[in-house]
Order: structure tokens, then C-alpha cells, then sequence
């Protein structure tokens, strides 16, 4: 029974080598066809001229399949290098009047000195340590006939399978192609733009040999205003007046975000109600890409009730007869007369705590707690 298990194990061991095998094979195959150069070199000399030559074996055999179906593999995604994102803070008023912006970034650029190439043109050589795969594949058994293949990039090329030697290798770039550099972009921010709104810089990303560059994406974030809040195109803001303003009408001035003085009234007779919500046509946010065309400003209206006992108690029955008639309670023997406190609610949760030691030693009390006024 053991010799049958042990006999299947070696045979799936020997079958996993020969995929192993078959794929090297097929991606030394696609490495040909894919360099137009090591094809030229296959087509005059054969399968000698391309060992000679020297094979980095830096293609995936997968590839082979994705450049067949369209499977996005990584011949795809290295054409082009990765994105950079940055965020922006700005203003609301950068957003209402339109702005410009100048970022500075560091970014990697193909090396001036020696044009990308890293070195002396003809020296290069291939990398001994990856045998010019760029790659380190080592293979361990992991249990009777069972192997595992980790693959690892090249320490000593940095996986570009060929390396220069110290004499030959460019003093400016070191030998990595790629120079780092300050870059200035100047960033418009047009009116009406959002928080999170994206600008976009194309081929400002970093340089690399053989690829196209990607992009700078500049993402906006908004910081928070002391009296505005933006919902879209509408702009909304909280105004407080006093008691004697809401019944008897109110002129107050307010700052636009380009600085202009708006005067905004309301007549007497005109009460304002706690909360009440009005609005100012056309002095909201821009609309983006149509900046004479503008949204809402919404002013909600907080009401500031004077302080007690800020009348004198002989003068209040004046101050009834000019408001409106309060409303009578009938008065019946059953009512039970209460008093009306101030709610602590810091009091109360003191109280409900001390009460879970303690409740035991007396009467217990439940409610909110109040302050007698």
C-alpha cells in the first residue's frame, strides 16, 4: 500500500517538472518572438545564435496567452508606467473665484548623460548571478517528491537581467537609466470645481526606458470654511439675530468669497421663525464650466433669546400687552402642581453609576436630574 502512495506521488513530482520544463520552453519561445531583434537573430542563425546571443528570460509564458485573448497581462500593463496621485488642499475660495496652483514634485526622468542606456554603449553584459533572466528561481522539496518554486527578482541587476560593470556604468545616473528631478506643474483650478474633483497631467509621471510614462493626478480636498458650507452649487450659512430682530425686522451685512458686501434685510412685521430657511438667487457656488451661472446662498436663521430676568419683573406685563395673547389653563383640583429645573445630564449619569454600588444601601431614584432655577 505505501510503495502504491509513494509510487503516486513521484509520478505527479515528475509530471509537475515536465510542465516546469515545457513552460520554459514556451517562454523562451515567446521571449523570441516578442524582440523583434532576437528574432532577426533566430531567423539568420537558428537556436545556436539565439544561446549565444544570450536569452534574459524575463517573459512570462503567460503572456503568451494574454497577447492571444486579450487577457490584459503584464506585456499590457508595462507599456505604460503607474499613476502618481497627489491630493491639493484648497480653499472654498480657491473653488469660487478660480485659482492657480504651482506643485513642485520629484519625479524620475530618462538620464541626460547617457540617454537612458545606464552606461558605455556595447559594454553591457549579462547578469551572471540570474544568467540574464532577471530572475532567481529556487526550487526546495517541501515533502516526499513534493517541490516548490519560488521565483524572486535579481538583487544584483534589479531584474533587468544585464548590468554594467563599475567602469563602464554612467557616473551621472549610476547605472539605473533614470535621474531624479523637480518638476513645477501649474495647477488651474477653474471655477465651480468640487471637493475630490480630479486634474490630470498627462505622460508628468516617472520616465523609464521603453515605456510611456503615466500620469500626475492632482485630487482636490477642500478645507472646511468658518462660515460657509457647500452643497453642490448651493452655498448654505447660519445667521443669528437677536429676539427684537426677528419680530421687528433686521438689516445685516455678509462677506462674499470674492469679497463683496451683500446687505440682506428683512422688513418689519416680517417675523422670523427658529430655523427658518431663506435664500439669496444667484450667490451661491459657480456652476462648473458655466461661472455666470450661480447657485443658492441659504441662510438659516439661529434666534438669540435674551438672558432671564434681563427685563424688570414690574415692566414685563407692558412687554405681555404688545405680544400676542398667551393662551389660559383652567385650573382644576386634581392638577398636580410641578416645577420646571434646568436638565443635568452629567448629574444624572453620576447618579445612575454610584447607584450600581450602591443599591442596596437605599431608596433608589430614577429620572433626569435637574437644577432648580
Amino acid at each position: 500500500m505505501m510503495g502504491s502512495i509513494y509510487a503516486c506521488i513521484i509520478k505527479i513530482s515528475n509530471i509537475r517538472i515536465f510542465f516546469i520544463s515545457q513552460f520554459k520552453l514556451i517562454s523562451q519561445a515567446y521571449e523570441v518572438l516578442s524582440d523583434p531583434k532576437k528574432r532577426d537573430l533566430y531567423d539568420q542563425g537558428g537556436e545556436q545564435a539565439i544561446k549565444e546571443g544570450g536569452m534574459s528570460g524575463g517573459g512570462s509564458p503567460m503572456d503568451i496567452f494574454n497577447m492571444f485573448f486579450g487577457g490584459g497581462g503584464r506585456m499590457q500593463r508595462e507599456r505604460r508606467g503607474k499613476n502618481v496621485v497627489h491630493q491639493l488642499g484648497v480653499t472654498l475660495e480657491e473653488l469660487y473665484n478660480g485659482s492657480t496652483r504651482k506643485l513642485g514634485l520629484q519625479k524620475n526622468v530618462i538620464c541626460e548623460k547617457c540617454d537612458g542606456y545606464g552606461g558605455k554603449k556595447g559594454s553591457i553584459e549579462k547578469c551572471s548571478t540570474c544568467k540574464g533572466r532577471g530572475v532567481q528561481v529556487q526550487v526546495q522539496q517541501i515533502g516526499p517528491g513534493m517541490i516548490q518554486q519560488i521565483q524572486s527578482m535579481c538583487s544584483d541587476c534589479q531584474g533587468q537581467g544585464e548590468r554594467f560593470n563599475s567602469k563602464d556604468r554612467c557616473k551621472n545616473c549610476n547605472g539605473h537609466k533614470v535621474e531624479r528631478k523637480k518638476k513645477i506643474l501649474e495647477v488651474h483650478i477653474d471655477k465651480g470645481m468640487k471637493d475630490g474633483q480630479k486634474i490630470t497631467f498627462h505622460g508628468e509621471g516617472d520616465q523609464e526606458p521603453g515605456l510611456e510614462p503615466g500620469d500626475v493626478i492632482i485630487v482636490l480636498d477642500l478645507k472646511e470654511h468658518p462660515v460657509f458650507q457647500r452643497k453642490n452649487e448651493n452655498l448654505i450659512m447660519k445667521m443669528k439675530i437677536k429676539l427684537v430682530e426677528a419680530l421687528c425686522g433686521f438689516k445685516k451685512t455678509v462677506c462674499t468669497l470674492d469679497n463683496r458686501l451683500l446687505l440682506i434685510q428683512s422688513p418689519p412685521g416680517k417675523v422670523i421663525k427658529p430655523n427658518d430657511v431663506k435664500c439669496i438667487h444667484n450667490e451661491g457656488m459657480p456652476v462648473y464650466r458655466h461661472p455666470f451661472e450661480k447657485g443658492l446662498l441659504i441662510v438659516q436663521f439661529e434666534i438669540e433669546f435674551p438672558d432671564k430676568h434681563w427685563l424688570p419683573e414690574h415692566m414685563l406685563p407692558d412687554l405681555e400687552r404688545l405680544l400676542p395673547v398667551r393662551d389660559h389653563v383652567m385650573m382644576s383640583d386634581d392638577m398636580e402642581e410641578v416645577d420646571l429645573c434646568e436638565v443635568d445630564y452629567e448629574r444624572q449619569k453620576r447618579n445612575y453609576s454610584g447607584e450600581a454600588y450602591d443599591e442596596d444601601e437605599g431608596p433608589r431614584h430614577s429620572g433626569v436630574q435637574c437644577q432648580t432655577q
